[in-house]
């Protein structure tokens, strides 16, 4: 997929998005590129310890390929 129609099919996403805490966070993230600061500082505990056990599962082999997801829920 192309640059282009990645960023029209996230802008699509966007626009279709309910989730309060995932458009906080894209907000986040978005703000600190324009910023040029670090968008880790602006996370919640909560949050960190989320990346950090899923950056520990990653080191300790516990991973799931995208295929198998996708045939386990028809996708």
């Amino acid at each position: 997929m192309g640059h282009e129609a990645l960023k029209l099919e996230l802008i699509e996403w966007l626009t279709k998005l309910e989730d309060k805490d995932t458009i906080d966070y894209l907000k986040i993230v978005k703000d600190s590129s324009t910023l040029g600061k670090d968008w880790w500082h602006d996370l919640d505990e909560q949050q960190k310890y989320s990346i950090q056990q899923g950056l520990k599962d990653i080191e300790e082999g516990r991973l799931t390929a995208h295929e198998d997801i996708k045939k386990k829920y028809g996708l």
